[in-house]
């Protein structure tokens, strides 16, 4: 499977709509690592303009690849091999497209698109061109993201008013959603 996966900290919105760029989060890495490990995801990337936050990621990374660590969880650090550090999503982009022009795909809690998730699976299995799937952070992509995909997934309801899931919940309904063996044929 070519799908990919980019968490974006930058540009994201704050909760005034102001666009910011938010810190990197311990258990974003490890958790969604884990979601695009268990869905056979290509590469996860964190992406960051800020150095620190970069180093800090990288740290993180660095740590789970000691041999303490490895005793103490190796399929954590199966997962982590996933994870990828970049600057930016041009970046990203550039890297997989060495394979093929990706297709962009989007990710909103808003009602911003309607393409369905058992779409998106049809397409990835009938297409060669690699996928991105784009997560936000803080409260989601700024519009010029947005704008820039070529598909916008269905955000996830659940039923209330109340729709602000974190990040990694979110990256691992959606990756179940497009992947997941529930209510498929066996």
């Amino acid at each position: 499977m070519n799908v990919y996966v980019a968490l974006l900290h930058f540009p994201v919105y704050n909760k005034n709509k102001e666009t910011v760029t938010t810190c990197v989060s311990g258990f974003d890495i490890s958790d969604i690592a884990r979601s695009c490990s268990t869905y056979g995801i290509k590469k996860y990337f964190i992406v960051n303009p800020i150095s620190g936050q970069r180093q800090f990621a990288e740290r993180i990374l660095s740590h789970w690849k000691k041999d303490e660590s490895l005793a103490f969880n190796s399929t954590r650090v199966e997962a982590l091999d996933l994870v990828s550090v970049k600057k930016d999503l041009k970046e990203v982009v550039d890297e997989i497209g060495k394979q093929g022009t990706p297709v962009i795909v989007a990710t909103s809690a808003k009602q911003k698109g309607s393409y369905s998730y058992g779409k998106l699976n049809e397409d990835i299995k009938k297409s060669k061109r690699p996928y991105l799937i784009l997560l936000g952070t803080g409260w989601g992509l700024c519009e010029e993201v947005l704008d820039g995909a070529d598909v916008i997934l269905s955000p996830i309801e659940g039923g209330t008013k109340y729709n602000h899931l974190s990040v990694r919940s979110a990256a691992a309904i959606i990756l179940d959603r497009i992947f997941g063996r529930t209510n498929k044929e066996d």
